[in-house]
């Protein structure tokens, strides 16, 4: 199944896209998705559905959770070639180890959807980059589990681009505001629900900014899987449901060129992840009133 939040008469609403992905049939006994994940089984959503479909064309598509009610969890480098890429960028040496994970926090205010723009600060940063990632949405409360019942407590999976400010990421020594900025975080189209997608190892994911691809690999090349994630994490903390993880970008973002190659106004960015769908965005510069 594939969910989605929209706008349909200035109201916001959740639904189940039809086969076709044409149409949307309402889910009206909730009033947003995370009200739906922490109530629902995956497998009882279709005993909900309004009885009447709304034509897609007719509705306006949000971020599937568009207000989360904490950071997003982001990993840090979670594919080799990009960790290598990352290290190239920073002036560092990169020997291939990975022993941990490197998790930090996104600040979200508002995720953006599909169709909306990602905003270009020149004023504060103009090393604007792109990195598409696996969103994992978390279903039930997790604490404490083994990673081989880890992917029982996961409800679906979306596409977020986690956009970042790369001269604020090295000036600051860490990505919370480089990553954190408002308009940073595109997600969607949908939240694919976890029986659709019972395999992640072999789905292609990959980016395009205006038409050309940039970044190309598969979900086989995670340092560190989502079981495995899921499962460290719940170590000593609850993960309740609604909880998104971003798992990491594959190389091919912007600054990984030689000379970097960072995005600017006009531009088109689409991220996109075999089984999920597209999410295509358009930078557009804001005009800051003053900076510090």
């Amino acid at each position: 199944m594939k969910l989605i939040t929209f706008v349909y008469q200035d109201e916001e609403h959740i639904g189940l896209l039809t086969a076709d992905g044409q149409s949307v049939w309402p889910l009206p006994d909730f009033a947003d998705m995370q009200e739906l994940i922490e109530n629902v089984a995956v497998e009882d959503i279709a005993d909900y559905l309004d009885d009447e479909s709304l034509p897609l064309d007719q509705v306006e598509l949000m971020a599937p959770i568009p207000y989360p009610d904490q950071d997003v969890i982001c990993l840090g480098v979670n594919f080799l070639d990009h960790a290598r890429e990352s290290a190239r960028f920073a002036g560092r040496d990169f020997n291939g180890a990975r022993e941990y994970p490197v998790y930090f926090g996104k600040r979200v205010a508002k995720a953006s959807a599909h169709g909306e723009a990602i905003p270009w600060y020149g004023g504060i940063d103009d090393c604007l980059d792109y990195e598409v990632e696996l969103a994992v949405i978390i279903g039930e409360p997790a604490r404490d589990v083994s990673r081989s019942e880890a992917l029982d407590y996961v409800f679906g999976y979306t596409i977020l681009n986690d956009v970042s400010a790369r001269t604020l990421q090295k000036r600051h020594l860490q990505w919370y505001r480089g990553k954190s900025l408002d308009g940073f975080c595109p997600m969607g189209p949908c939240i694919v629900t976890k029986d659709q997608l019972p395999d992640l190892s072999r789905l292609a994911i990959r980016s395009y900014v205006n038409g050309e691809l940039r970044q190309d690999s598969d979900l086989s090349q995670l340092i560190f899987d989502v079981a495995y994630v899921i499962s460290e994490l719940s170590q000593g903390i609850t993960l309740y449901p609604g909880a998104i993880i971003a798992m990491g970008t594959p190389a091919g973002v912007g600054m990984g060129f030689e000379p970097p190659r960072f995005l600017r106004p006009g531009y088109e960015v689409t991220c996109e992840i075999e089984g999920i769908g597209r999410l295509t965005n358009r930078v557009e510069e804001i005009r800051l009133s003053q900076t510090h």
